[in-house]
């Protein structure tokens, strides 16, 4: 069928077609191919509802023009059903692939040299935030394809209806396996968490409802707009070795904009190649053999023990985020008076629907089992609600990032 399809959009003569098994590519294919002129490397992307949803596929031009080291397909296709991209091929890894080692070896040094390459990343890429920072208005930040990965998963795409897409799909009126205990959509949405002695404020269905209202495009103008890839999980950047450095580049533009909402820019980016680490989202059977983690259901508390937590280079990456990324950024926006007062809640919900609408998080139906679906929804609630009480490793992260903390 690939095989047929690239002879079709691009009169290749494809031979040697191959997939990649690859557990990153939670809604995509991608391979290789030969032709007469070389080994390729292709990525072919589709959505559900696509044909209704707003924004176009793949500017890669955006980034390129904006200064940010991204990888130019020599082919490409943004027609609904048939979006394709193919790059010549490259030999580097993955960063996703060198990071995945480090979290099941760590090496001070090689993670010294992953961390200063993302350092490296993040001082670029917020050069290109700052320059490109500008108003925005509520139609332009409803254009934006990003929306796709967050408001449009929550929605029915053809007629708006709330809830709907892969939100309705996947959770409601399903049922809700874990270690300890089985719950109905109805009990477990409106359970609260209560996460290693934690308790949290907002349920699942709290939370949901919260991402529908402010997490709307069109609200999501009130901090401005900037050039950004919008979907930099480290499956779509290339990881370059040079003697004692290393260097990274995207790939893979699908919603790339010039207008993207500012506080959404880098939630994908924070949550995938931090919080979905280790193991629990890309790898639920590893996880399974690696942790442990139990609930109890009682009086509307879901009573969640786990001893799951975040790699050396996952700790590090995350501070790489705070202080080289989110910090400056925030910082900018504060300044310029466009700092929305609940910037805070924004991108909590942001990373909230990072996990629970990329894929299925429910036990048995995909790939995940009891134990990376309970830690899925309970990192998912970690990032999206704020404790009632005493600091988690997320709240301590965004007290670091707040500009006013320093006023």
């Amino acid at each position: 069928m690939l095989t047929d399809l690239l002879r079709d959009l691009f009169k290749l003569d494809a031979r040697n077609v191959t997939i990649n098994y690859d557990q990153y590519s939670l809604n995509s294919l991608n391979g290789f191919f030969d032709t007469g002129e070389g080994e390729f490397f292709f990525k072919f992307h589709q959505e559900e509802g696509e044909e209704a949803m707003s924004g176009e596929y793949y500017r890669a031009d955006i980034l390129a023009k904006a200064g940010l080291p991204v990888d130019q397909p020599v082919l490409m296709s943004v027609l609904p059903g048939e979006q394709i991209l193919v790059y010549r091929r490259r030999r580097d890894p993955r960063f996703s692939d060198v990071l995945r080692e480090l979290d099941l070896k760590d090496d001070l040094q090689r993670r010294a040299k992953a961390v200063a390459a993302e350092r490296k990343l993040s001082r670029e890429v917020l050069d290109v935030y700052l320059e490109t920072l500008h108003p925005i208005t509520p139609d332009q930040a409803a254009a934006e394809p990003i929306n796709r990965l967050f408001f449009e998963r929550l929605i029915d795409p053809a007629t708006g209806a709330f809830p709907g897409g892969r939100f309705k799909n996947f959770y409601v009126d399903q049922d809700f396996a874990f270690p300890g205990t089985s719950l109905s959509w109805d009990t477990f949405s409106k359970a609260h968490f209560c996460i290693n002695g934690i308790e949290y404020a907002e349920t699942v269905g709290d939370l949901f409802a919260a991402a529908h209202a402010r997490i709307a495009p069109s609200r999501l103008a009130d901090a401005g707009g900037v050039t950004a890839h919008g979907d930099a999980h480290n499956a779509n950047v290339w990881y370059s070795e040079r003697g004692e450095e290393a260097s990274l580049s995207f790939f893979d533009p699908a919603f790339a904009g010039e207008h993207i909402p500012t506080l959404l820019a880098e939630v994908k980016t924070t949550f995938h190649n931090v919080l979905a680490h280790p193991l629990w989202l890309y790898d639920p059977a590893l996880a399974a053999d690696t942790y442990e983690a139990r609930a109890a259901f009682s009086d509307g508390v879901l009573d969640v023990t786990m001893n799951w937590a975040p790699s050396p280079v996952r700790k590090d990456l995350l501070g790489v985020k705070a202080a080289d990324m989110w910090k400056p950024l925030l910082k900018t926006l504060h300044m310029r008076g466009m700092l929305p007062d609940d910037w805070r809640r924004v991108v909590k919900l942001g990373l909230f629907l990072c996990p629970t609408l990329v894929m299925n998080l429910r036990a048995g139906a995909t790939t995940h089992n009891p134990v990376s679906s309970l830690i899925g929804f309970s990192l998912a609630v970690m990032a999206g609600s704020e404790p009632v009480a005493g600091p988690d490793f997320l709240t301590e992260f965004f007290d670091a990032i707040d500009p006013r903390a320093d006023v």
